[in-house]
């Protein structure tokens, strides 16, 4: 898995590629977020377009980001959502917890 960093207006884009799974996938994004954070980042978008598989252990890592955030006063949401993440999203319920998008345009004027 990889995350890449980009900002758009005021806004740190992450783009998640791969799987958000146990093991590689739930550190890089932890990491991205981290240093995202430590770069003074107070609105946060996780583009997740390419994520394949999600796992518990990623639902887990996109709850505790989010917390990460919000702790220090910033925005975390996501955009791009695949099936399978909306579908793990539905029946955990944690849907209602993120602000979700369809477009990155439409995320990124919502900041």
């Amino acid at each position: 898995m990889s995350v890449e960093k980009r900002i758009v207006n005021d806004v740190t884009i992450l783009d998640v590629k791969g799987r958000l799974t146990i093991g590689e996938g739930d550190i890089a994004l932890r990491n991205a977020v981290s240093n995202a954070l430590e770069d003074g980042a107070k609105k946060i978008l996780l583009n997740l377009r390419e994520v394949t598989t999600i796992d518990s252990t990623g639902i887990g890592e996109l709850v505790s980001s989010y917390t990460r955030v919000t702790n220090r006063s910033g925005k975390l949401k996501l955009t791009n959502l695949t099936a399978k993440v909306i579908d793990v999203l539905m029946i955990t319920q944690l849907i209602t917890v993120f602000e979700t998008y369809d477009s990155e345009t439409e995320a990124v004027e919502s900041f």
